[in-house]
């Protein structure tokens, strides 16, 4: 009996089992499988992933967003009027007027105030001569804030009809001579010796700010011997003569000894060994103290 080849391979082919699960077995399954924890249903979690994803994207949009817009308000800021040095603010000045100090700094109304380099405007104040010490601060939202520390002005050289400030560090200010007599710091008179001048000023210097205020002129007289003599002219109609090298030690005890002096009778304060006075006349009479003879 022949085979056919037909049959030969259904023969060949091997035997599989599939078992029958009916729908209700399966959703039994599956439930007892979520009770416990340990099957998650993907219908129930694409909408929530859709959800993150469409919030995460707007957090990405808002942020792009801001930074935008943050960006073109800086640009309109630096490039509008409200960008630019709204107002200077100077204190400490006694000499230099605000409107000088300010020339010097550099800054206008057209400098951008973030463009403002602190250190930069420090050091061109300070070329200045009269200028000791400056800081410089920026005050939100446009202010510049300037303090200057200026040289003290000890003294001023009269010389043609012209008087120039003489800093305390010794420096002469030609370019700042003015032809108002000046009553913060004595004048110089006479004085034709750079050498003596350079004394003078360290003496002065070491002068409290009430005695150096109480002197009016200084003049230059030396003698054969005092070669170093000056004539110093009190605000309070004294006199006082006195040397250059011993000059600051002498008259800072000028107070106590103006004090102990009778303010009705003026005359001459000789500092240059010891101390004593000399009026200029003797004191007139009253008429009572007059005696007559018998």
């Amino acid at each position: 009996m022949k085979i056919s080849a037909k049959t030969k391979k259904r023969q060949r082919m091997p035997f599989v089992f599939i078992p029958v699960v009916s729908a209700r077995a399966l959703k039994k399954k599956a439930g007892n499988a979520m009770e416990k924890g340990k099957v998650v249903v993907l219908e129930d979690r694409v909408p929530k992933l859709k959800e993150r994803r469409r919030q995460k994207a707007n957090r990405r949009l808002i942020a792009y967003l801001s930074f935008f817009f943050l960006f073109i308000l800086c640009v309109l800021y630096f490039q509008s009027p409200l960008g630019a040095v709204g107002h200077v603010e100077v204190s400490g000045n006694r000499h230099l007027t605000a409107e000088r100090i300010i020339s010097l700094s550099g800054i206008t109304k057209r400098t951008s105030f973030w463009k403002v380099n602190e250190q930069n405007v420090e050091k061109k104040l300070t070329r200045h001569p009269e200028i000791k010490e400056a800081t410089v601060e920026k005050q939100l939202p446009n202010t510049i804030a300037i303090h200057v520390r200026e040289w003290r002005r000890i003294a001023y050289v009269y010389d043609r009809q012209t008087f120039f400030p003489l800093l305390e560090n010794g420096r002469l200010l030609k370019q700042e001579g003015t032809k108002t007599a000046p009553s913060d710091a004595p004048v110089l008179v006479g004085w034709k010796d750079g050498d003596a001048i350079a004394e003078m000023t360290g003496q002065l210097a070491e002068l409290p700010a009430a005695v150096l205020g109480a002197m009016s002129e200084i003049h230059y007289k030396p003698t054969r011997e005092y070669e170093d003599r000056v004539i110093v002219y009190m605000n309070d109609g004294y006199e006082v003569s006195a040397t250059i090298r011993q000059f600051a030690d002498k008259l800072s005890h000028y107070p106590a000894i103006a004090a102990a002096l009778d303010r009705n009778v003026k005359g001459v304060i000789h500092l240059e060994v010891g101390s004593y006075f000399v009026p200029y006349s003797p004191p007139k009479k009253e008429d009572g103290d007059e005696t007559t003879s018998p």
